[in-house]
């Protein structure tokens, strides 16, 4: 029972640590997904998106629908009987406005191409920074992998160092070098369990780095794939620089996003001006009222009612008051009917003075134009130096790359030579140590050249519309 518990946590220990191993294309998914920048930038272009459809709202007409309902207490005059009483009377009241510009200097429409402006500014913006996130994952990868390659060239050495302790330790035995010649191979011995040490904590840094890039916090076990990942030379150098400039020119988003602001820069310099234009617009409002006191009702029936007496005979002057009754309210809906009301017509703005407001901002509006254009102008000049000098760089790190394989064949001979003379005791350890240490360096030079120009060639690669992916 005990080997069968001891098999299945293998097992699962097995299981969890392959799923830990990571792929270039795992890191770069989810860099895009966590990465705050991102999910920032995304934000926004759905702010963009709200932006838009209240650009298309204002096409629309004003409508509004308000109501109240009152209560008057106290001491008031009885609308009944016309006396005052301390009563109470309630009020209702409703109403329907609208309204619609019918000219407004096409506001709208300019408003309108200015959100829709700011979305594909926004997309381009969110691309933008998902290729550089990409490439910044990449680069991170390959530093790990080249930490890696440094560590297992460390190790390597490290076994060659103990078994040339060992063979000293014969040698000396035997009488063929003096036992001081052995205290330099095992000083060497040092020298490389510390070179060990050096590139296990840079392998251990480089993960962390690209953990907390892909904001993962289990960083302790976080590990990519340990793939040999081979060198193809791409024929990306077999471009000229123009020609990557050309295509970068005409497809890079960093060129798109200026772009797109210059031509917000100059919808917002059409959308500052409509501002000065008469503004037309229609307006209509319904409403009524609704009271809920008793009122009087005249009855049909005369009443004679003495007004006055005729001076010399003393005669009553009768007058004629037609008889009144108290009656409820009429209906809600006899109310809301007999009280309605329409107001209609149309209403004409002309901007004369605002304190040069408007105009302020035309002409701010004019310097940002100027200064969008600019600034497209210093990108593709920028654009066009970093491409010449990713182009440089690439091909200046071919050449590297193939110094260095030449360099590690001469002294890896060397290096044998060494120890072929140095087990004939024609050759003492500290000549010996130095072939030894220029072989490393060139093995070291090989494998920083090698990963310096993968990187090289992604740069020049990522200009010219290829993906990020070590294949």
């Amino acid at each position: 029972m005990r080997k069968i518990i001891l098999i299945i946590i293998l097992l699962f220990s097995i299981k969890s640590q392959s799923q830990d191993l990571w792929t270039l294309e795992e890191c770069v998914n989810r860099a895009l997904n966590e990465n705050i920048s991102i999910k920032q930038s995304e934000l926004d272009y759905l702010d963009s998106e709200i932006s838009r459809k209240t650009a298309i709202g204002n096409f629309l007409p004003n409508l509004n629908i308000g109501s109240s309902h009152s209560w008057n207490v106290g001491l008031n005059q009885n609308i009944t009987t016309g006396l005052l009483e301390n009563v109470t009377t309630q009020f209702s009241s409703m109403n329907l406005s609208m309204n619609i510009d019918i000219l407004n200097g096409l506001k709208n429409i300019k408003q309108l191409h200015l959100a829709n402006l700011s979305i594909l500014a926004n997309q381009y913006q969110l691309a933008d920074m998902k290729e550089n996130i990409s490439l910044l994952v990449a680069n991170s990868f390959l530093q790990i992998l080249f930490n890696k390659e440094i560590l297992k060239v460390q190790k390597l050495q490290l076994e060659i160092s103990k078994s040339e302790v060992e063979r000293a330790n014969e040698l000396v035995k035997n009488g063929v070098i003096p036992r001081g010649d052995l205290f330099e191979f095992e000083a060497n011995l040092t020298s490389v369990e510390k070179s060990v040490i050096d590139a296990e904590n840079s392998l251990k840094l480089a993960k962390i780095s690209l953990a907390q890039l892909l904001l993962i916090e289990d960083y302790e076990t976080f590990d990519i794939v340990d793939n040999e990942y081979q060198l193809n030379i791409s024929n990306i150098l077999d471009k000229s620089p123009k020609e990557i400039f050309a295509y970068a020119v005409e497809n890079k988003t960093e060129i798109k996003i200026a772009e797109t602001n210059l031509e917000i820069a100059k919808k917002s310099l059409e959308f500052n001006k409509s501002f000065l234009q008469p503004r037309l617009s229609a307006f209509y409002s319904f409403s009524t009222r609704i009271a809920y006191s008793d009122r009087l009702m005249r009855t049909g029936e005369l009443n004679y009612v003495p007004i006055g007496i005729v001076e010399n005979t003393n005669q009553r002057v009768l007058a004629p008051v037609q008889g009144t009754k108290i009656i409820p309210p009429k209906s809600f809906a006899d109310q809301f009917d007999i009280n309605k009301g329409q107001n209609y017509g149309l209403s004409l703005s002309i901007p004369v003075l605002n304190g040069f407001s408007t105009r302020s901002n035309v002409n701010r509006s004019k310097v940002n134009v100027k200064r969008s254009e600019n600034l497209l102008f210093q990108r593709k000049l920028d654009l066009e130096n970093t491409i010449n000098q990713a182009y440089s760089d690439a091909y200046g790190s071919l050449k590297a790359y193939e110094a260095s394989k030449k360099s590690l064949d001469s002294r890896k001979l060397s290096f044998e030579y060494a120890k072929e003379k140095l087990n004939i005791g024609i050759l003492n350890p500290y000549e010996y140590s130095q072939a030894k240490q220029r072989f490393e360096s060139a093995q070291s030079d090989l494998i920083r050249s090698k990963f310096d120009l993968i990187f090289k060639l992604k740069v020049l690669e990522f200009y010219f519309g290829v993906p990020v992916n070590l294949d």
